[in-house]
């Protein structure tokens, strides 16, 4: 089964301000890309590079332009990566106007769905939720078992 992952996940995964969430996060990315089931979005990939060279609360960036280049090109080469189309767009509107979703959520979730992605791993959706036939599933919740899902 196939897994869209979101920003969150690859953000945490270069956070070590939250070590649980870090680890977390790599065990989710490094499982995902053995089982060949993990798959990103061309979104995803530009929030994470603008989320990761960003100071953080005071704090120095994440990464320096130059690592999240790096980063960004080892993601797409080990991830199937979605591109983002004028369908998609469209789509996520629809799911704003019709499901009441945050413009960029809805095309996150667009993507998952035109591409036939049943499950989205993030924390910013409301956990089992389902819309249309995409999940939605928090990897952070203390009871998420990864191996029930890849």
């Amino acid at each position: 089964m196939k897994i869209l992952l979101d920003t969150n996940i690859l953000v945490y995964a270069f956070d070590p301000a939250d070590l649980t969430r870090q680890q977390q996060a790599f065990h989710i990315l490094e499982y995902l890309h053995l089982g060949g089931n993990g798959c990103l979005s061309a979104q995803c990939l530009s929030e994470f590079f603008s989320a990761a060279t960003r100071p953080k609360r005071g704090n120095p960036p994440r990464l320096t332009p130059t690592e999240a280049i790096r980063v960004v090109s080892q993601l797409a080469a080990q991830f199937e990566t979605y591109p983002l189309t004028a369908t998609i767009i469209m789509e996520a509107g629809r799911g704003v106007c019709d499901h009441r979703l945050a413009y960029y959520d809805a095309q996150i979730w667009a993507t998952a769905r035109l591409n036939q992605t049943p499950v989205i791993f993030s924390e910013d959706f409301q956990h089992g939720q389902s819309l249309e036939g995409v999940r939605f599933i928090n990897p952070f919740q203390s009871d998420f078992n990864l191996d029930a899902w890849a």
